[in-house]
């Protein structure tokens, strides 16, 4: 392995003891080269985040405001961190010229970025390391995503030799202009900094010792997982799992770079690797996710199986009405269709109008409040039982199935249930399968 990509979160870098605890980690191993850092975080619980106190000083200017306070809040905790590291990265200087910019009306993008600028800047310094800017470097497309003509431009810009540090959350859009990712979009910076620099490993540092099994906030004492694959944590992320940045995965899983999630508090616990599907662990399931908000639209016809494109009739008018779908289970007489409850009620009666004029069904119902568990894992597939198992447990803690779907790649089970039954049934199952 000849180089490891590193991104360190907000709470890696709250503080100055937090900036040498992540360069002790960086300097532990020398393959260690590529690092991308976030702004710093909250230190206490009542602390603002820097992106927060960025994202009031634009809003402020907007609306006419004196930003003096939240601009000298900003100072403060920059230039503490760089005195409390004893280097000089010329914070001083590159504030006093946000403050000109913030005054002549800087935009939002611009403003919510020099977070990690300053945070990147400081490092670089305290690190030794070659500072390498996001911003002509790094490109977004319209929408937000990562473009194409990055791959062209940031590799030739990384040094052969030696530590590289650079910002993440943000790049150059379409206008030439900064434009930032969405909240969390360091993840996607460090993915691509990964992808450019041909890395060997991915690994992410935040304030977690990787990735759990369930939600904790429903399974308390949650177990780690040691091992999951990128469309394992595709289809937990989906299912409502507060894991990883979903579109930081691309760039890696294109590349074939494998991902650890570690603990900078902690950095001799093993962590999560996310790996390619053929490294899969041996193991029924790699984790349980569940979420609400969904209602079931249910049609019935007789011989619905004989009408040919009536299934596309019935999707083709969600689609023209904005409403899209997340599972579409069906009998001989009928179908249902699971969708975002809040998306459906704006056009409900409009749909369902539509529904009836197009295809004179003998039935149409609605039902609301239903909530989705994704149970899921590549050894679901080839152990007989899994299914079993997972319905005998629901069973056995009265959770009624409204709906049943499992995907052709036979990676998951979902399962609908009542959204009052969500955490009964995530506990359930997670106790089927992990604590027995």
């Amino acid at each position: 392995m000849n180089l490891i990509a590193c991104k360190f979160g907000g709470t890696s870098l709250a503080d100055t003891t937090q900036f040498r605890k992540v360069a002790q980690i960086v300097r532990l191993d020398p393959r260690r080269r590529a690092v991308v850092v976030s702004a710093p975080g909250k230190r206490h619980k009542q602390d603002p985040k820097i992106t927060d106190i960025l994202l009031s000083i634009h809003d402020m200017v907007r609306r006419e405001l004196d930003p003096t306070p939240s601009i000298t809040l900003l100072r403060d905790r920059f230039l503490e961190i760089e005195r409390g590291l004893e280097v000089d990265a010329g914070i001083a200087g590159h504030l006093d010229r946000f403050e000109e910019a913030v005054r002549k009306g800087a935009d939002r993008d611009w403003i919510a970025s020099r977070g990690e600028h300053f945070s990147a800047r400081i490092m670089a310094a305290f690190l030794g390391a070659t500072y390498i800017e996001a911003e002509g470097s790094v490109f977004l497309t319209p929408n937000g995503l990562v473009d194409d003509k990055t791959w062209k431009e940031l590799g030739p810009r990384l040094p052969e030799t030696g530590l590289f540090v650079m910002p993440g959350f943000y790049g150059t859009g379409p206008n030439g202009k900064v434009k930032t990712f969405s909240r969390g979009g360091s993840d996607i910076s460090g993915a691509i900094l990964a992808r450019a620099a041909k890395a060997d490993l991915y690994e992410n540092w935040t304030d977690v010792s990787g990735l759990l099994m369930a939600d904790p906030r429903i399974v308390s004492d949650a177990a780690p997982m040691e091992k999951v694959t990128y469309r394992e944590l595709r289809e937990l992320a989906y299912s409502g799992a507060n894991v990883f940045h979903e579109e930081a995965i691309l760039p890696c899983k294109q590349a074939n770079i494998p991902i650890r999630i570690a603990n900078t508090n902690r950095p001799a616990d093993p962590g999560t690797f996310i790996v390619p599907e053929d490294q899969a662990a041996d193991r029924p399931i790699a984790g349980v996710a569940g979420r609400s908000g969904f209602s079931i639209l249910q049609i019935e016809k007789t011989l619905m199986n004989k009408e040919r494109g009536f299934g596309r009739k019935i999707l083709g008018i969600l689609e023209t009405k904005g409403v899209s779908y997340e599972l579409s289970p069906s009998g001989i007489d009928s179908m249902c269709v699971v969708i975002d409850q809040e998306d459906f009620d704006e056009s409900k009666d409009g749909i369902l109008e539509e529904i009836q004029k197009t295809c004179d069904p003998d039935a149409i119902s609605v039902e609301r409040d239903l909530a989705l568990i994704a149970t899921v894992g590549h050894g679901m597939a080839h152990r007989t039982g899994v299914a079993s198992r997972l319905f005998l447990a629901l069973a056995q803690a009265h959770v009624n199935v409204r709906v049943i779907d499992q995907g052709a790649s036979e990676l998951s089970i979902i399962v609908g249930v009542d959204a009052a039954d969500l955490a009964k049934g995530i506990h359930a199952i997670y106790d089927a399968f992990v604590r027995n």
